[in-house]
């Protein structure tokens, strides 16, 4: 989750940063799990034994956390309005599966709580001289589905009290009965902003006499006929469209299959198209029949936005031929998640760009033929509309090239590890055998007897004493006597005989009768300090003792060494990382 948080959190702030948008809509399924969630009282509860423990005070900390991410950075850029922006809205308020359920699973409660934080979920907004309606369709569902009181299904004649059911509906009926007139005092609201007025209508400083109650104040409406902007419809739910209707070539799940002959995509692509289906709490698309109506109610419709399907979709409905898009069809988008965890690899959002000029009275300013054509082959634009799809960084890429570098690191340090054991092991025999070879005589413990018995067994292995004389034939003024015991004991003595008196050579001693350097004593002499050991070190006997279950000891202990440095240093760096957000 806390990957998740971040993810969104910096992609949402770099969007408000580089493009301050005027207005953000969300799509809804703004929680994962929201219509579940039981409202404070326990009012509601989940079907679903598994979230009967996660109630209100569970929902709360949801919703701070969307907060966080999504209230809080909407200023990152600044809250004040940019050239050409008439003010900045953020409207989160269309519900989605998730967050309320679908048709008759959904309880008031839920339903009421979410209406209660996040706004009235059926409204009526002009941005850019366009005029944006959005639907609760996860509701307006319940109108296809049987009553599980009476059995009963659609708008029916209303003559009785209100079911269960009914309640669920019937409100977003009403809704779409009264869109048009909605729309109409929209934009004659906006039209007065223009003008320099005041957007609501006031009553006139007049003085009346008390039997006249009528009013004065007249209407924004200004009736059927009147211009209006063109109509984007917002839903969670995608429209209805045949199994097997091709999405396009922005599909990230599927690319479209093309004809093997012509080259031309298929018509029908089950893979690359959004399934036509159903199951607990959701629905792919909305019926026939509720399309239709949503359609035909709100009117003038131009283009559908659509969320749910987490993937990017764009289809052209041929059925659809009231409203603006005329014969030919009406375009539906459905966006894409902006998150990463919702199965798309390339999260994204949709960007639009609105150009709708009008005069005082809300009538398009015709553009010249040569303008409009010009626009629509640079910019591709939809009429007075263009969209752009926004993609964002592929976060599960960098997780497997992560992985993928932790196994490189691995290897790496492995291959140290083999290396070391193999030619340490060498470095280090020959080393320990320069080390058991001393320049000098040294004293070596021994594993048996007594040190008084060792320093007696030295000297009863003292060797025979030798004088040695100069080129003279005369015995020289110093000798010396090396003795090697056994254990290692090496004894050296020095006789120094008295020198002669001065008087016979006066204070010096003649040049001939010089005394010579004392020779060195024989090599052969010299024995070795234990020198068993050292013919067994000689023979490669000890090595292969010593290398036995040591090489591989070696390895793994480095392998961990190396391994605990390394892994020490990418986690705190990776911890820093995550805490700088």
């Amino acid at each position: 989750m806390r990957h998740t948080d971040l993810y969104l959190t910096r992609s949402y702030s770099f969007m408000q940063t580089r493009l301050h948008p005027d207005t953000i809509f969300f799509l809804g399924d703004l929680f994962d799990g929201g219509r579940e969630w039981a409202t404070e009282s326990d009012k509601s509860h989940s079907p679903d034994e598994r979230y009967r423990a996660y109630g209100q005070n569970f929902w709360l900390r949801e919703y701070k956390r969307f907060g966080r991410i999504f209230f809080d950075h909407w200023g990152d850029e600044g809250r004040g309005a940019g050239q050409g922006q008439r003010g900045r809205r953020l409207i989160a308020s269309l519900p989605g599966n998730h967050d309320l359920g679908l048709g008759v699973g959904i309880q008031r409660p839920v339903r009421d709580r979410f209406v209660a934080y996040f706004g009235e979920s059926n409204r009526v907004d002009v941005v850019g001289n366009h005029t944006f309606v959005s639907v609760d369709t996860v509701s307006l569902s319940a109108m296809s589905q049987a009553d599980p009181s009476t059995g009963s299904q659609g708008a029916g004649e209303h003559s009785g009290p209100k079911t269960e059911h009914e309640n669920i509906w019937m409100p977003v009926e009403e809704f779409l009965s009264g869109v048009k007139a909605a729309k109409r005092r929209a934009v004659g609201r906006e039209i007065r902003f223009m003008g320099g007025k005041t957007e609501e209508l006031r009553h006139e400083h007049t003085v009346t006499q008390m039997r006249d109650t009528r009013s004065r104040l007249g209407s924004l409406d200004a009736g059927e006929g009147s211009p209006e902007f063109p109509t984007i419809l917002l839903t969670h739910v995608p429209l209805y469209r045949p199994p097997g209707t091709p999405c396009g070539t922005k599909r990230e799940h599927w690319p479209p299959a093309v004809k093997q002959a012509e080259g031309q995509p298929l018509e029908n692509d089950e893979k690359n198209a959004i399934a036509v289906r159903a199951g607990y709490q959701y629905q792919n698309v909305l019926t026939p029949e509720i399309s239709r109506l949503l359609v035909e109610k709100v009117g003038n419709v131009a283009h559908v936005f659509s969320g749910d399907d987490h993937d990017y979709c764009e289809v052209v409905h041929k059925g659809y031929t009231v409203g603006a898009a005329g014969g030919g069809g009406l375009r539906e988008i459905t966006v894409k998640s902006i998150s990463w965890a919702m199965g798309v690899r390339k999260p994204g959002f949709l960007m639009l760009s609105l150009w709708n000029p009008v005069d005082e009275v809300g009538s398009p300013v015709p553009m010249k033929e040569e303008e409009s054509i010009r626009n629509k082959a640079e910019h591709n634009a939809d009429g007075t509309m263009q969209s752009h799809l926004c993609l964002l960084p592929d976060q599960l890429g960098l997780f497997l090239r992560y992985a993928l570098l932790l196994g490189i690191t691995i290897v790496a340090l492995a291959t140290r590890a083999v290396l070391i054991g193999i030619y340490g092991q060498e470095t280090s025999s020959v080393s320990e055998l320069d080390s058991l070879d001393p320049l000098l005589p040294i004293t070596r413990s021994s594993r048996t007897g007594s040190s008084a018995e060792n320093e007696k067994a030295a000297y009863t292995n003292y060797p025979p004493e030798r004088d040695y004389s100069d080129a003279n034939g005369s015995k020289g003024l110093n000798s010396s006597h090396a003795a090697h015991s056994a254990d290692g004991l090496s004894v050296r003595t020095n006789n120094r005989p008295r020198s002669r008196s001065p008087g016979d050579y006066g204070y010096g001693l003649p040049a001939s009768h010089s005394p010579s350097p004392p020779a060195p004593p024989p090599m052969a002499n010299l024995q070795p300090v234990n020198e068993g050991v050292v013919n067994s070190l000689g023979s490669g006997e000890w090595n292969k003792g010593r290398r036995k279950g040591g090489s591989g000891r070696m390895v793994v202990s480095e392998l961990a060494r190396s391994l605990s440095w390394v892994g020490r240093f990418a986690v705190v760096w990776y911890l820093w990382l995550i805490w700088r957000g």
